[in-house]
């Protein structure tokens, strides 16, 4: 007997520190009940005690409503909620948690509301949210997060009320921008009209690429989606600190691209080498250099940014010698990926090469002439065409056109051999486009103009150039049915290549053309000349011409004006005579004259006697006729 009642003392014992329904509440907190729409109670259970370290072990596990407020606990046993399965509700705000283990939440299928905010949270267990499908909200809001992985967004397309706001956040990941963006859930509360609330205000949000997505999501939100504070700010950088998302424009992120002026460089020895390599991106890239074969370099290397936004890097090699020779890589990077670059350096010592870019700068000295310079022009064109049907690669422009990098080609000592035959891949309406010719303008803007005589009104032509000795060709398209256009943002006293051909084909020799803009102004300023010097010599010419006419005139007017005719010659008019056709008058042989006065002769004169004038004296009754 006394074995038996040891043992159950034992077991007593041991069931007492279990959770049970219907016991009693654990110490250091308080129990409640409410009513449910069911007619059934739900236990509410109330842990306030400043000084509790750790949660309650003996919760009841009829528990529907667990909070556990402003208390001394800094961390939760993985198994101090296991066994609470009918529990909605866990409030644990203004607690010291600083970390939760992905096993506290384990087993709470029913939680429909999960309250953390006011604690020291430096992360959170979002992949313990996928055993919790009722959860819809989820406050985290005054906690220390510094982040929160992508992979987030997979577990939160259900909660439809998350608040990460007064957290340590910089920047949101873009899944989880898309996933709000493209969410269809039901709302937690009811009166809410269908929408999520989220709550992001209070964080130090870096403003750059990153942002982007999240910028573009409150700017031009879905109907679905409330904030809790809509007018989020830029924290850093300093040039951005407390201006709004909505007054701010952000660039998208992108991985770096590398551009190179040359792939190869053949110089002579005790040379200086510059060797040059560009790159573009969002942010923008990191430049460095270094030697294949893992040789220090001998050089110095310049930064500098172009207007145009690309970051350039200068490797300068002094005096060369033949350890110089060898591959260079340029390398860009930033927190999207890395490129690099290869570029050949050969040293030879003497300065006869086959290669025009022998000097290393791309440039001709403008000493040949006849058959050696049109062969070096047709050589400068035939390093911008593709002679086969090598497709370009397209690549971010700047300005007004598109970045066209074109791959290099195998030099070849006769020009003819690379530029005869034509690409394998174009079709014939590439040869619409001939005699391309540059119309003088300014020396920062050129005017280009061709024909295309078997053009439509469709028909849209590319217009591709670049500074030359470099690879990156900039191109604008032109509108259909035009066939001249205005090149604009040159460089003064620059050599240029520049092609035109149609729309999404590669450009023929015959379409290219080289030009200087200093040439240009030059022709420009000639034509000036030659209009002045003709204006000059017409001046010359007709002024006198107009002068003797003028004084002719004058000394013939004043003629008139200063002789006058004697009196009785300007008082006489004229003599009339009357003419008879009719029968002779009886005593007067021969044609009948009378002569008359003035005083007659100006009666004759007048608008009416010179129409139907009154007769005079008439002879046997025949009318007389007056002739002047």
């Amino acid at each position: 007997v006394a074995m038996w009642i040891a043992v159950a003392l034992l077991c007593c014992s041991a069931l007492a520190g279990l959770p049970r329904a219907g016991g009693s509440c654990p110490s250091q907190c308080s129990c409640s009940f409410h009513s449910l729409s069911e007619g059934t109670k739900a236990r509410t259970v109330l842990c306030n005690d400043p000084e509790m370290t750790l949660p309650p072990v003996n919760i009841p596990v009829d528990t529907a409503k667990l909070r556990i407020e402003k208390t001394a606990i800094r961390r939760v046993p993985g198994e101090a909620f296991h066994l609470l399965h009918n529990l909605e509700y866990l409030w644990m705000p203004y607690n010291s948690l600083a970390s939760l283990n992905g096993i506290t939440f384990k087993g709470l299928r029913r939680l429909q509301e999960l309250r953390l905010d006011g604690n020291n949270l430096i992360s959170f267990p979002w992949e313990s949210l996928a055993g919790m499908p009722q959860l819809r909200l989820l406050d985290l809001h005054n906690n220390e997060l510094t982040s929160i992985p992508p992979d987030a967004a997979r577990y939160v397309k259900n909660i439809t009320y998350l608040d990460l706001s007064s957290n340590k956040l910089m920047t949101l990941p873009q899944a989880l921008i898309a996933t709000w963006a493209n969410l269809q859930a039901v709302p937690y509360f009811p009166n809410d009209n269908s929408k999520i609330i989220l709550g992001l205000q209070d964080n130090p949000w870096v403003c750059d690429c990153s942002l982007y997505e999240m910028v573009h999501f409150l700017n031009f939100q879905s109907p679905n989606i409330a904030f809790i504070e809509p007018r989020l700010k830029c924290f850093t950088p300093r040039s951005l600190a407390g201006v709004f998302f909505s007054q701010v424009e952000l660039r998208k992120c992108q991985s770096p691209v590398v551009h190179t002026s040359v792939a190869k460089v053949k110089t002579i020895l005790g040379s200086t080498v510059l060797l040059r390599c560009g790159t573009t991106g969002v942010p923008i890239p990191e430049l460095s250099w270094r030697r294949a074969d893992g040789a220090q370099l001998n050089g110095t290397v310049h930064q500098e940014i172009s207007s145009d936004g690309m970051s350039w890097s200068i490797l300068g090699l002094p005096v060369v010698s033949y350890l110089d020779s060898g591959e260079y890589i340029c390398k860009a990077k930033n927190f999207l990926g890395a490129t690099e670059a290869f570029i050949s350096l050969i040293i030879t010592d003497s300065e006869s090469t086959d290669d025009p870019n022998s000097n290393g700068k791309g440039t001709w000295n403008g000493k040949a002439s006849g058959m050696e310079a049109a062969a070096y022009n047709d050589k400068l064109v035939a390093r911008y065409v593709i002679t086969t049907s090598t497709v370009p690669t397209l690549g971010d422009g700047a300005g007004t056109g598109d970045g066209l990098l074109l791959p290099d080609m195998a030099q070849d000592s006769n020009p003819q051999n690379l530029l005869v035959s034509p690409p394998t891949g174009q079709q014939e309406p590439e040869r619409m486009v001939r005699s391309v010719r540059v119309i003088g303008d300014t020396d920062q803007s050129i005017t280009l103009a061709w024909k295309a005589p078997m053009a439509k009104n469709t028909t849209v032509f590319s217009v591709l150039y670049a500074v030359f000795g470099e690879r990156d060709m900039r191109r604008i398209n032109v509108e259909p049915g035009k066939t001249k256009v205005t090149v604009y943002g040159l460089l003064p006293k620059t050599k240029y290549i520049v092609c035109v051909c149609v729309k999404g084909l590669i450009p023929r020799k015959e379409q290219c053309i080289i030009f200087s803009t200093d040439e240009v102004v030059s022709a420009g300023g000639t034509q000036k000349l030659i209009n002045v010097v003709v204006i000059s010599v017409a001046c010359v010419i007709a002024v006198p011409l107009t002068l003797v006419v003028c004084c002719g005139a004058l000394k013939r007017r004043c003629k008139k004006c200063f002789v006058r005719k004697p009196k009785e010659i300007q008082e006489s008019y004229v003599t009339f005579e009357s003419l008879s056709p009719g029968t002779k008058a009886k005593g007067v042989e021969g044609e009948y004259l009378t002569r008359h006065t003035p005083d007659e002769s100006n009666r004759l004169l007048s608008a009416r006697s010179s129409v139907d004038s009154e007769a005079i004296p008439k002879i046997e009754g025949q009318p007389n006729e007056y002739f002047c």
